[in-house]
């Protein structure tokens, strides 16, 4: 098996951030984005990590659907799907052993999941991370990846991650690059 040298980490870029139930204005716009890295790593041999904000018809009696009361990212709903030229590469390639999917029920990945992606991918060096809520879910995500790969070096791209607050996405890009991680395309 070849070692495993660069992952592409798209956080949660689901109709439901972009045009749905959550979304809001400038999500949109980084889909051409996302897509171009993601058929460039493919391309290139690398691994796609795809996450799936994820939530059941109990979601309302959470402690994050009591915080924000509004429906989401169902998986029996479009809003669950990934947005856009992003939903259309990741169906036509989707059989792809490149491509890795987690659906998670909070801000970041479980510990389990993540232990799984590590024995998948044990040889990670180059994290890019991407994608939406910045200061939720993106820097939530960054800091797990860190802590899984702790030798790998991670990357935001600034100009691919959004969020509804723009204060909050510049303070949480701080925060980022605080805790060691490049911050690029500000």
């Amino acid at each position: 098996m070849r070692k495993i040298s660069k992952l592409l980490a798209v956080i949660d870029y689901q109709n439901d951030f972009v045009t749905g139930s959550l979304g809001f204005d400038g999500a949109a716009a980084i889909d051409d984005g996302i897509a171009h890295l993601v058929q460039t790593y493919l391309a290139q041999g690398d691994h796609v990590l795809f996450t799936y904000d994820t939530h059941d018809d109990y979601y309302l009696e959470t402690r994050e659907g009591r915080a924000l009361p509004i429906p989401h990212c169902n998986p029996k709903e479009t809003g669950w799907r990934l947005y856009g030229k992003t939903q259309e590469l990741c169906c036509e390639t989707c059989a792809n052993h490149q491509i890795h999917t987690v659906c998670k029920n909070t801000f970041g990945m479980s510990p389990a999941d993540l232990c799984a992606l590590g024995k998948e991918l044990p040889d990670v060096r180059e994290i890019l991370v991407v994608g939406v809520v910045t200061n939720m879910c993106v820097i939530s995500n960054a800091v797990l990846m860190q802590a899984q790969w702790p030798e790998a070096q991670i990357t935001i791209d600034a100009a691919l991650c959004r969020s509804f607050d723009p204060i909050l996405h510049e303070k949480a890009l701080d925060v980022m690059q605080g805790l060691q991680m490049n911050v690029i395309n500000r």
